[in-house]
């Protein structure tokens, strides 16, 4: 998390000229990542026909969890004085596509830095609620989804990455669509039941999961027992995901751009599957 003195300095130095080493003096910038828009590569490496960009473009206006602040960026080296351009970046660990290590749920449990490098490159499976979703805010991933998904394709592979596509993305045209607040600002998106959490980590033997909104649980649940159940587990969650509905539900690669600040409960990540 950033400190208050952080994002103020942020702010103000869109106001004011000054130096590199001033900046860093001022503000001990510890969360910073760059994370660039989504799409699809043709012809890519190692033979796969293609790389999707499961990653959202991070703007102030891209939707946080509610009580986050937005993302800033703030220019703080120019090229016309001294050759080089450069921006401070200011935001919350848990902000665009991003990456919840076991520490943001579980208190001393593996810090983002800790997640081993072997986890981040998996086989993707991609379970589709999005028909459900389109009818309920609140559809979750059951272990009746991941069943048929298995009866469809096979089983889910060992030190699988599971990622959950609802078409949640398609509401970030329409303001306000994508958190879907209810009266008592109460967010309501899809999200993983326990159920299928501890089906995928205790039967499936999965890495790590993901989904297209802003929480791994359903996002009206006060428990958060997925978050629990996969990151009590030792397993990573990757939130905010893009595309999905470019990649197909089996066969691909996913390699997860995590980073690697220390004790870290998170961060903002670079997605790619390799299809």
């Amino acid at each position: 998390m950033c400190a208050p003195r952080i994002v103020q300095v942020a702010h103000e130095a869109a106001d004011r000229r000054f130096s590199r080493r001033a900046w860093f003096g001022a503000a001990g910038l510890g969360a910073v990542a760059a994370v660039s828009g989504a799409g699809v590569a043709r012809g890519g490496p190692g033979g796969f026909g293609s790389v999707v960009d499961l990653t959202h473009v991070l703007t102030p206006e891209l939707p946080v969890w509610p009580g986050n602040p937005p993302f800033v960026r703030t220019p703080v080296a120019w090229h016309e004085n001294g050759g080089f351009g450069q921006n401070a970046l200011v935001l919350w660990e848990h902000t665009g596509t991003h990456v919840d290590a076991p520490l943001h749920r579980v208190r001393g449990a593996a810090s983002v830095d800790l997640i081993s490098a072997a986890d981040l490159v998996a086989p993707l499976v991609v379970v589709d609620i999005s028909a459900k979703a389109a009818v309920d805010a609140d559809a979750m991933v059951t272990v009746s989804d991941v069943e048929r998904w298995e009866d469809e394709h096979g089983p889910i592979p060992e030190r699988a990455f599971v990622a959950m596509h609802s078409g949640w993305e398609g509401r970030l045209a329409v303001p306000g669509a994508f958190l879907n607040l209810d009266i008592g600002g109460r967010p309501h998106a899809p999200g993983f039941a326990v159920e299928a959490a501890e089906f995928l980590v205790s039967r499936r033997g999965i890495v790590g999961a993901g989904v297209d909104t802003l929480s791994l649980d359903q996002a009206a649940s006060r428990e958060f027992g997925a978050h629990t159940v996969f990151l009590g587990a030792g397993r990573y969650g990757v939130e905010m995901l893009a595309n999905l509905a470019q990649v197909p539900p089996s066969g691909a690669t996913v390699i997860v751009g995590a980073p690697k600040h220390a004790g870290g409960t998170g961060g903002p990540c670079r997605v790619l599957a390799l299809v």
